[in-house]
């Protein structure tokens, strides 16, 4: 299983990104990877917990905490059910360049230094930190970002976790390359509805196709192709939530065919779009 980058841009007015999924498969990106660290809450279930070369399944709940570019399952992939999980995604810096250096920080500093082999909480601390973060929902901005650095230091001082991957792997971007790959999801982001061009796309790197492939191909460890189907199939379950026909979803969506798109969906989510749609009125 090869894990792909995961973009991710914090909320409108806010350093860091939280969001709240109510059903298991509400992101498409499975096995993955992001420059984030990235704090998971599942209120209730089981479930599995893959993240770098730890494989093991959570009971009643899950509460983790992980560090930047370390491979991880969706916590909800494979969940039947009833489903709840919160996620905070945030930068190292994202309070400034030097946030973790100030003295009052040096337990969080040490937290986040863990972090990078991933960390599973339990007992008390899953219980009552798992709480506040599922308040952070309904918190405006800055009593949010206040109530996120208390859960820091709560984490930081808690005894009560595990840490869950001891042979360590991650996977490294730099500025560049992060620049680099950014522009081209956001060009994909801007233009999916229409055809897209690849020459467009290797011009925007600065790279021939043959090299643009090859590139994309060893950041991503899949083809621009299957990333390009990938996203306009996100955007096709989206628009099938509503009153489009299944046509115009797959037209809106940046297919031309509706055979080719009836194949691809059935590829990437086991349903054709009409069983897919039937599925959301059970």
């Amino acid at each position: 299983m090869k894990p792909q980058f995961e973009k991710i841009e914090p909320e409108f007015g806010s350093s860091f990104k939280l969001v709240h999924h109510t059903e298991p498969d509400s992101c498409w990106v499975y096995w993955h990877y992001h420059p984030e660290y990235e704090i998971v809450y599942i209120p209730r279930g089981n479930g599995k917990r893959h993240i770098g070369h730890h494989v093991s399944s959570y009971e009643d709940g899950e509460l983790v905490f992980l560090g930047p570019n370390l491979p991880h399952l969706n916590f909800g992939h494979g969940v039947v059910g009833e489903f709840e999980e919160i996620v905070v995604q945030l930068r190292e810096d994202f309070l400034g360049k030097d946030f973790l250096q100030q003295p009052e920080l040096a337990a969080v500093r040490r937290l986040f230094d863990r972090a990078h082999q991933g960390m599973s909480f339990y007992g008390e601390t899953k219980q009552r930190v798992g709480q506040q973060v599922a308040s952070l929902v309904k918190l405006p901005p800055f009593e949010r970002m206040l109530a996120l650095l208390t859960i820091f230091q709560q984490l930081a001082v808690s005894t009560e976790y595990q840490i869950l991957n001891a042979e360590s792997i991650s996977l490294d971007l730099n500025g560049r390359e992060q620049d680099r790959i950014n522009r081209i999801y956001g060009f994909v982001e801007a233009n999916y509805a229409q055809s897209i061009d690849i020459q467009d796309v290797a011009s925007l790197a600065n790279m021939t196709i043959p090299a643009f492939c090859r590139y994309f191909k060893k950041m991503t460890l899949m083809t621009f192709t299957d990333f390009v189907n990938e996203f306009r199939i996100t955007q096709a379950r989206k628009l099938l939530t509503g009153e489009r026909s299944i046509s115009d979803v797959c037209y809106d969506s940046g297919f031309n065919n509706l055979s080719h798109f009836n194949k691809v969906f059935k590829q990437r989510t086991g349903q054709t779009p009409g069983m897919y749609r039937r599925a959301l009125t059970v």
